[in-house]
Formats: C-alpha cells, structure tokens, sequence
C-alpha cells in the first residue's frame, strides 16, 4: 500500500475540510504528511518533515503537524514552539490518545479529522485570528518524499 492510496479521495477532502475548519478562526498552521513506511524514529521523522515543510517559520511558532507511516501504524504529532509554550501539559498526549482509541477501532479518518478540530480549538484559543491573517502554509495533504529527499 501507497501512503497517498490510504485515504480515499473523499476521505482526503474530508481530512482537508477538518484542516480548513479547524483553521477559520486561529492564524494557527496545521498539515498532514503521510507516508507509506518509516525509517528511523517516529518523533524525528515527523520533526524533519515538520522543518522541511517550513512549519518551523510560521510567524508566532504556531504550526501542527499530523503525521503518519502507514505500513509502521505509526504517528506523531509535533506542534511548534509557540503553541507548545501555551497548551496544558499533556495536550499533545490527550489527542494521541484520542487517536489511538479511532484507530484501534478502523476509524483512520474520523480519528485524524477529530485530533485535527481539536488541535484547531487549541489554536484558536491561543492564536485567535486576526484581521490580517493569511494562510502561511498550503492545507493539502503531502505524502512521502519530498522535494530534496
């Protein structure tokens, strides 16, 4: 299996609605990197990608990554700096939780979606949008390698 075969077209764009609902009212970031498998750590993959996708350059640090190797039946979720400095300890482990829970269950996509609406809840608590706002990085969903691996 393919990273970018493991969500169905329309659960892809049910996944990006999530991200788009869930960034309406913050100047948060949030992306999903799929992958097919996974070599190494888990945590380190997800943090490299998290560089290279540029989310390290938002303006407030207020980036969110969901990533996930397929085959492993691995995930991580790395939030930046900002958002780390303002989230209750133990955030970021709820929502594994949260995940894991969807996933034990078959539910990759509504699983995904939730921890994406409440990451998003987060934001807007923390990164309220303002009227200025623009979308710093692109909600698609990017899979595998990418450019200049």
């Amino acid at each position: 299996m393919n990273a970018s075969s493991f969500f169905s077209k329309e659960q892809q764009d049910h996944i990006l609605s999530s991200v788009k609902e869930a960034e309406k009212e913050t100047s948060g970031e949030i992306r999903v990197h799929i992958e097919t498998s996974l070599k190494g750590e888990v945590l380190d993959r997800a943090a490299w990608i998290f560089n290279k996708l540029g989310m390290n350059k938002t303006a407030e640090r207020n980036g969110v990554l969901f990533y996930l190797a397929v085959e492993d039946r691995k995930f991580a979720i790395i939030g930046d700096a900002g958002i780390n400095a303002k989230v209750a300890p133990g955030f970021w482990n709820d929502i594994s939780e949260h995940l894991v829970k969807r996933f034990k269950e078959g539910k990759f996509t509504e699983g995904l979606s939730e921890g994406i609406i409440l990451a998003g809840k987060q934001l807007q608590t923390h990164f309220p949008c303002m009227t200025d706002d623009v979308n710093e990085l692109p909600d698609e969903i990017s899979f595998d390698k990418l450019k200049g691996e």
